[in-house]
């Protein structure tokens, strides 16, 4: 791989991985059963500069922001590349936000160009909101011809003869704006500097390394801090492969296993999972007897495997698994979410390793992972190579919040210095999670101090941020928490969001309102809606400038109440 030391910019090492693995295949893309774009590093060169050009034909200067709102595709590396190569600065947007989502964090990045999919940028133009886009340049992918794209540009036509300059950064300077949760509420753009992202991979790459002939399957969206790296800056500067599917249907994803004989892939919790119960119920339908022999076969693996996995060894022992797999998995990488250890344990005894890590967006993807030395279920790993952690005010069993101090940690929260200073002190992140060392310098993650849950999907979900949906709702005032703010407990899973309602004076909470309140709730996606509602008796204490002190009122609830206090839809 390349020696990111010698580094200042991702466009440089990227720039340099292009010409010094010219030949290794970087990219495929897959749509079902039919593979449709195969690129060696000199290919996506020969694509790439051309973007870059008339991107700076266009004004697009050193320091403009430029948004991505795209599936997992060769486009979008391609474009990533291009505005990092006329140094850019990379604004990655979640594909399954919404429309009126999307164009309230294209205003607030101050993106001044969009890369967007088609179907997306429909639903775009289709906002009410539309009219206020304040982009400058937008690129849409996969529009067929003649199509009225409301003066965009077709991606595919979006090209310039000639070599573009390319724009040297500093390792201080701003590479990426992340944000960490949706939107409604107050959005949170976490700046990262170029050097954020070349210390990170240097870190992930010391442990977990990838060279040329390594497949990466990216199933995570590449906008996820976790794919961004793992699945582009990594495999790229190590002349590396990644494999794109254009659908996460599973019989496709397990063929993409075997065709491309996959060596690494990320998932969050909530598909390890799904594939630990697929495998679980294939195993419970062979016959009797050849259970009988998997099982001695899985014992005879766990036992020898116990301190250190052996893959070759696992290979043979279990050869209808691995090849399930492709034959070539070395790890499972996971994060984002609590993942439960039985289920890390249960593919760790089939000879799979689970890298299970922890980190945040503030940190740019990853603060600890397991080095498999040994492998270890109950715990998120160690801290990685530059990263310090501490456990701040710890309690008598050692709890309290993890605080990290990293070059990998973001520079401040875009445009909010009061947030910035309430969360980056004196060089330590306050990540808002509680957690513990054990005596082998693993850390152990033991609930949230914020107010936040984790989805099993890897998402962030701030209760402030959907509280627009309740807005007008006749009630005095009202506010949304994670039950486990009000309630702190010691354990990961299970975590819900609850509504607190404070009613006007001699208001009854009647089948009217519970109708008004859960039909609100019903709108949210899954994953954001509230578990039930609680009846709070007094005003809520607020700040000077009328905005409610959360963590007070917070404490007060828990003080006065339990959570059998919460009323379930």
């Amino acid at each position: 791989m390349l020696d990111l030391r010698q580094y200042t910019c991702l466009g440089a090492a990227l720039r340099d991985a292009l010409d010094r693995f010219s030949s290794e295949v970087c990219l495929i893309e897959a749509d079902r059963d039919r593979e449709k774009v195969r690129l060696t590093y000199s290919d996506f060169k020969e694509i790439a500069l051309p973007l870059a050009r008339a991107l700076e034909d266009a004004d697009f200067d050193s320091g403009d922001r430029a948004a991505i709102i795209m599936t997992n595709q060769s486009k979008w590396l391609i474009s990533a590349y291009a505005i990092f190569y006329c140094g850019g600065v990379l604004v990655p947007l979640d594909y399954k936000l919404t429309a009126a989502e999307h164009l309230q964090l294209l205003a607030h990045s101050k993106s001044k160009v969009l890369v967007v999919e088609y179907y997306l940028w429909r639903a775009i133009m289709q906002s009410p909101e539309f009219s206020k886009i304040g982009t400058k340049i937008v690129l849409v992918t996969e529009s067929p011809l003649g199509t009225d794209l409301a003066g965009a540009f077709r991606w595919e036509d979006f090209k310039r003869k000639g070599a573009p300059d390319f724009v040297m950064r500093q390792r201080e300077d701003v590479a990426c704006i992340v944000y960490s949760s949706g939107t409604g509420g107050r959005p949170k753009g976490c700046v990262l500097t170029h050097e954020n992202y070349l210390e990170q991979c240097r870190s992930l790459t010391s442990w977990y390394p990838f060279w040329p002939g390594v497949r990466y399957l990216s199933v995570l969206p590449t906008n996820h801090a976790i794919d961004f790296m793992v699945g582009f800056i990594g495999p790229f500067v190590c002349g590396a492969c990644v494999v794109h599917l254009r659908t996460l249907r599973p019989e496709f994803v397990r063929d993409a296993f075997v065709r491309y004989r996959i060596t690494y892939v990320s998932l969050v919790p909530m598909i390890v999972k799904n594939l630990e119960k697929g495998l679980r119920a294939k195993i419970d339908e062979l016959p009797r007897w050849k259970h009988a022999i998997l099982h001695s076969m899985i014992a005879t693996n766990k036992l020898l495997t116990r301190r250190r996995p052996n893959v070759k060894l696992s290979r043979m022992l279990l050869p209808g698994i691995h090849r399930a797999f492709g034959g070539e998995l070395l790890a499972l990488i996971t994060g984002g979410a609590f993942m439960e250890p039985s289920t890390m344990q249960f593919f760790y005894d089939l000879g799979i390793p689970v890298a299970n890590g922890y980190g945040l967006t503030e940190a740019g993807t990853a603060l600890t992972l397991n080095d498999l030395k040994p492998f270890r279920a109950d715990t998120v790993g160690k801290p990685l190579p530059g990263v310090e952690l501490r456990i701040l005010n710890p309690d008598a069993d050692g709890v309290g919040e993890v605080a990290a101090h990293s070059k990998t940690v973001m520079s401040h929260y875009l445009d909010d210095p009061e947030l910035t200073l309430e969360t980056i002190i004196d060089g330590w992140l306050l990540t808002g999670d509680l957690g513990r060392f054990d005596g082998h310098g693993h850390l152990q993650l033991l609930g949230r101090k914020k107010n936040m849950i984790v989805t099993e999907g890897g998402k962030n979900i701030y209760p402030e941020d959907i509280e627009t949906v309740f807005d007008g709702l006749p009630v005095k005032e009202y506010s949304v928490f994670a039950a486990n703010y009000i309630w702190p407990t010691k354990e990961l899973g299970g975590e819900s969001l609850v509504l607190v309602v404070r009613l006007e004076p001699n208001q009854v909470f009647d089948s009217k309102l519970l109708e008004e309140v859960s039909g609100r709730n019903r709108r949210l996606p899954d994953f954001k809606r509230a578990s039930g509602y609680l009846i709070w008796d007094k005003d809520f204490p607020r700040t000077a400038s009328m905005k409610i002190k959360r963590q007070i009122l917070a404490e007060e609830i828990g003080r006065s109440l339990d959570r059998t206090a919460i009323v379930k839809w």
